[in-house]
């Protein structure tokens, strides 16, 4: 993606089946477990940048020993500050005592990230402070093993006013507001419940307090836990959790709109928000990673025993498609195929576009995260080539010169690398025109490939948000080299409607293809539709959510989407570009055919997989009308 926006986060759980002793006879440290959940977030990074996390849980020290530890940085890079800072103590043992690291007691009494359980969590802001107190692990501490919880998760809920009732009426007097707080507390209480529930029965039975530990370890139940929180969330949601005492989870939202995968064998069990990187960090086939079903909960009991049940009723499965083009590493099998797919069924509209003379056009892409679906492009073009020579050697009727072949197979596309990101540039510039032109040199472009007032450029991209970075530098760059035609296509559809299950984008005008609506409403003059949209929104104001429906579909049904898309492309051309701009967007259709079981389209279509989403969308349009510059939820 060329323009940047922030997303989604990342989790990784892991928990160790075998007594320490058994990874430092067969790995040779007692340090297996952090080593692995390190691998974990790095093969992450891509899901945030603006923080990370991790804590352990160590089973069965005695009183008064540090069983839960914790590490949270802001910095530029935080997970390379959260682990130097967690192999910190290891490093010195080993150069001053390395006898201590066989000791596998002693390291885990004293070494802090020396334990059984363990969970990460990488940080992309999508709303709220990057501060290191909003950075997950969070933690709700108790001097009862079993009521510590820590959690981290990869979630936004749409109606976090909604949750801070129910909490009020709970009894309790939250000090924030934010959905990580209320999702944490809303937990924390049924814990406590469940907690004060079976200490009952126990005192009943005579059990001292300091036995009771014990027996609440054994018989607490997560599972009516988990399904209590989640009764009145509305959002896309994984979410980890470790109890004190040993206890996890992981959870997924009813229509699996974020993504969770899991590995379990004798030693070990880990959970993450994507597949390829467990397949990295333990060596192990695809096959045996299970993706965890929308809503259930993996629960990992301390004696080791593994649930993976029901906590609440799914939804019509609605799992984000943008993590498939774009947001999710490449690495992973069906992702990498998914993206090529995409490529290849944009080709009849990338050849109709050139109207089929490959010839005069040459191909590339930007960014480099679009290099997958720019070979399905390309696979496409080459069964179109392959398809005009046969066609024009069988039209010869086998009166062929070598001459006259040499011409039929001169014709194929025209692939060149045309633009590459140069090093990240920073600048103190105040002035919009000073800071324009920095932008417009992001890029570094090859010279003398495109032929002047000649050759059309078609550019793939993986999406266009904004639209921002197309006008102030993409296009720019590209009209250096003199194209007669610059075409921009992008690999996703028009994004027409804000996320609000935790990508960044949450204002209706910063979406080109929205502001593109508007402005042929204008030239159509129908702006009685926005007036007519902007009423039935305010209609809509105070119901609940379960009765609100999305108007702001209407601002769109006048217009097909080449009309709109024919609108972006003159929003994006400033009157200074030589060449004629073009931008094509994937179809909706072809979208859900590369893509057949990842079905969440609301940002393309306005379909929200839950209540919530129709609420955001318009109060995202009031603030539009209004002029008000603030998120939708």
């Amino acid at each position: 993606m060329s323009e940047a926006i922030k997303h989604e986060c990342g989790i990784a759980l892991i928990r160790l089946l075998k007594p320490l002793e058994y990874y430092q006879g067969k790995y040779g440290t007692t340090l297996f477990g952090l080593q692995k959940l390190h691998l974990l977030m790095q093969k992450q990074h891509n899901r945030g940048q603006d923080g990370a996390g991790m804590a352990c849980v160590k089973f069965d020290l005695p009183p008064g020993k540090k069983y839960i530890n914790r590490i949270r940085s802001n910095s530029a890079t935080p997970i390379k500050s959260v682990f130097d800072k967690a192999y910190q103590e290891p490093e010195s043992i080993s150069k001053k005592h390395p006898e201590r690291l066989q000791d596998v007691i002693w390291m885990k009494e004293n070494v802090p990230f020396v334990g059984e359980l363990f969970l990460g969590h990488l940080r992309y802001g999508t709303y709220g402070g990057n501060g290191v107190k909003n950075l997950h692990p969070l933690k709700r501490a108790n001097n009862w093993k079993t009521r510590n919880l820590l959690l981290a998760g990869n979630f936004n809920m749409t109606n976090t006013d909604e949750l801070l009732q129910h909490l009020i009426e709970l009894g309790q007097y939250p000090q924030e507001t934010s959905d990580t707080i209320t999702v944490l507390e809303k937990i924390g209480h049924f814990l406590d419940e469940e907690n004060e529930r079976l200490y009952q029965e126990l005192k009943k039975r005579g059990i001292s307090k300091k036995e009771a530990t014990d027996e609440i370890i054994k018989h607490i139940d997560l599972l009516p836990v988990l399904r209590e929180s989640a009764k009145h969330w509305d959002g896309g949601y994984v979410i980890g959790g470790l109890l004190g005492h040993g206890d996890a989870f992981v959870l997924r939202d009813p229509a699996g709109i974020r993504p969770a995968f899991f590995y379990a064998d004798d030693e070990i069990v880990v959970a993450a928000s994507e597949r390829p990187v467990i397949q990295t960090a333990l060596n192990v086939p695809i096959e045996r990673i299970k993706e965890l079903e929308p809503g259930h909960a993996l629960i990992i009991r301390k004696n080791g025993e593994l649930r993976n049940e029901r906590f609440i009723a799914p939804l019509p499965k609605k799992s984000c498609s943008f993590e498939r083009i774009y947001f999710s590493r490449g690495t992973d099998r069906d992702i990498y195929l998914e993206r090529k797919k995409l490529g290849f069924l944009l080709g009849e509209q990338v050849l109709e576009s050139i109207h089929y003379d490959l010839k005069n056009t040459v191909f590339s892409y930007i960014p480099n995260t679009a290099s997958v679906a720019f070979q399905g492009l390309v696979e496409r073009l080459n069964a179109f080539t392959i398809e005009q020579i046969e066609e024009k050697i069988l039209s010869e009727q086998g009166k062929l010169s070598r001459e006259r072949l040499d011409v039929i197979f001169s014709t194929r596309p025209r692939i060149e690398t045309i633009a590459v990101k140069d090093a990240k540039l920073r600048t103190f510039i105040t002035t919009d025109n000073q800071r324009n032109d920095l932008v417009a040199h992001v890029y570094d472009v090859t010279y003398g490939i495109v032929r002047d007032n000649l050759d059309t450029l078609v550019v793939l991209d993986d999406s266009i948000v904004r639209g921002t970075t197309l006008k102030q530098s993409i296009i720019r760059i590209l009209d250096r080299l003199n194209p007669k035609k610059i075409i921009i296509v992008s690999s996703a559809p028009q994004i027409r409607y804000p996320d609000c299950y935790g990508i960044d984008m949450a204002r209706l005008d910063d979406f080109i293809a929205f502001r593109a609506a508007i402005a042929l409403l204008k030239e159509h003059h129908n702006e009685n539709i926005i007036n007519e949209v902007y009423a039935r929104a305010k209609a809509q104001e105070n119901l609940p959510k379960e009765q609100i429906v999305n108007p702001v579909k209407a601002i769109y049904q006048p217009f097909t989407a080449e009309q709109i898309s024919a609108k972006i492309a003159q929003l994006v051309k400033d009157s200074d570009i030589r060449a004629e701009v073009d931008v094509v967007y994937q179809t909706i259709e072809n979208l859900h055919k590369a893509i057949p079981h990842h079905k969440g389209d609301w940002y393309f279509t306005g379909d929200y997989p839950t209540p919530g989403g129709n609420k955001v969308v318009n109060q995202a349009f009031i603030n539009y009308v209004e002029g008000r510059k603030e998120r939708a939820y």
